[in-house]
């Protein structure tokens, strides 16, 4: 340390006492919180299933970090809101981290540098990456011990905003910027799939094979599960319906509304104005008939939903094969799907999913799978050790903030690691919470499974 590092830091007095700072209080660490999401990591098999989708070409003699522990310490980190390689510079040597990389927390012996972890994001393959994806399903799985009766996958598109001249880059003129156009599939609160794309495409591009890929996957463990699919008018395309009429598939998709389509909820419409115009509240009224587009297959069933208020009128439409009352159908079914983007923002602004800038157009779906990575595991910590508490449903940077930012004094030994945490942390009944339940391995089902 150099002597300027050691000269107290005097700061303005508290009435007769003077307030001093100094950077001699030891090895500390903010990130005490970390050690709950290492528990559920080896729960739940995660960083092992990465690494073995992963293959390492590089010698074991000449290497000082093994990829189960680049894999770690990079998820970890996120999860702890270090977005960028650059952060893990000084990280490598935090002893919190080190120890949920499976490293012992030895100032001598860091992590991995940023150059070191850029070469594993930018030797990653595209096989690599579908095994990977695989993972996630897999947790899934796992995480429902008990066969589910009915499962609902939700597909969504977002933007990615690109960072340069990145491999696979486009305008995109809804968005009107230059992006990636990534596809999420959630059940519930579990992510199943995140699926980087370009944004030159259609917004349901690939959207038939990953659900294939999903459903052939879900059945192989539950032959008897009834699988339903929502999505936005982006989604509705009359290939995608057909294929699930044909493979037992529901779908509650929006349709976006034209002339035939307003023509049809005419009565609808027009009646939802006059209660509007006698009642001066909001109306809605629901109906469904058949319709079918020009380019679909067959008719199908479509709901409207006529809704009237001081704006005007509001129709709305949802194409579905499952039977039913259209109001429940509309407001129980398609517009719960509403939710999967709060699912999305954590991804994009508390795990970073849109930090996709490396060159190469692999390395960036391998960064999206990271920050897929780090949702999962804190997605496994809220649902099998924050069930219960005050933040069974907060947002990722929520708990981030209430559970893992921990001040924490760090005292290593021969026979002992241990963390003296703030005696002044707030959430200390809640953080004992979660500790004695992931310690007494009571796991809890996924969310989204009935």
């Amino acid at each position: 340390m150099t002597d300027c590092n050691r000269k107290p830091l005097h700061f303005s007095t508290l009435g007769r006492r003077a307030v001093i700072a100094d950077f001699q209080g030891g090895r500390l660490s903010s990130d005490a919180g970390a050690l709950l999401l290492r528990e559920v990591a080896d729960q739940i098999g995660l960083f092992d299933a990465l690494n073995a989708a992963i293959p390492d070409p590089r010698n074991p003699v000449l290497i000082t970090h093994d990829q189960r522990t680049m894999i770690a310490q990079r998820i970890t980190a996120i999860a702890m809101g270090y977005e960028d390689l650059n952060d893990h510079q000084t990280l490598r040597a935090d002893p919190v981290l080190q120890i949920v990389a499976g490293e012992p927390p030895e100032e001598d012996r860091p992590l991995a540098s940023p150059p070191t972890l850029c070469r594993l994001e930018n030797r990653v393959e595209r096989k690599a990456l579908v095994q990977m994806s695989e993972v996630f399903v897999d947790q899934f799985i796992a995480a429902n011990p008990t066969p589910p009766e009915h499962l609902i996958l939700d597909f969504d598109a977002t933007d990615d905003r690109i960072h340069g001249k990145q491999e696979g880059h486009f305008f995109h003129g809804y968005y009107d910027h230059d992006c990636f156009l990534p596809l999420y599939v959630f059940c519930g609160d579990e992510l199943l799939a995140a699926y980087l794309r370009p944004s030159n495409i259609d917004a349901s591009k690939h959207t038939g094979a990953i659900l294939n890929l999903l459903v052939r996957k879900l059945r192989a463990v539950w032959p008897e599960v009834k699988i339903t699919i929502r999505g936005d008018s982006g989604f509705c395309r009359w290939r995608l319906m057909r294929w699930c009429d044909s493979h037992g598939i529901g779908y509650v998709l929006g349709l976006p509304k034209n002339k035939v389509l307003e023509c049809a909820a005419i009565d609808w419409i027009e009646r939802a104005e006059r209660q509007f115009q006698r009642t001066g509240q909001p109306q809605r009224i629901f109906g469904s008939f058949s319709y079918a587009a020009k380019t679909w297959d067959r008719t199908r069933r479509v709901i409207a939903k006529a809704e009237h208020n001081a704006k005007g009128p509001n129709p709305r439409f949802v194409v579905t094969n499952l039977p039913g009352d259209p109001q429940e159908l509309y407001e129980d079914a398609y517009c719960q799907r509403g939710d999967m983007e709060n699912r999305i923002k954590e991804q994009q602004l508390d795990l970073f999913a849109d930090r996709t800038s490396c060159h190469r157009f692999a390395a960036n779906q391998f960064r999206l799978l990271l920050s897929s990575a780090a949702y999962v595991l804190v997605q496994a910590l809220r649902r099998t050790a924050l069930a219960g508490t005050e933040l069974a449903r907060a947002q990722v940077g929520t708990i981030r903030l209430k559970l893992f930012k921990v001040a924490a004094r760090v005292l290593v030994s021969v026979r002992r690691v241990v963390f003296h945490l703030a005696s002044s942390y707030p959430y200390q009944e809640v953080f004992r919470a979660a500790y004695e339940r992931l310690m007494s391995g009571s796991p809890r089902p996924a969310s989204g499974a009935s």
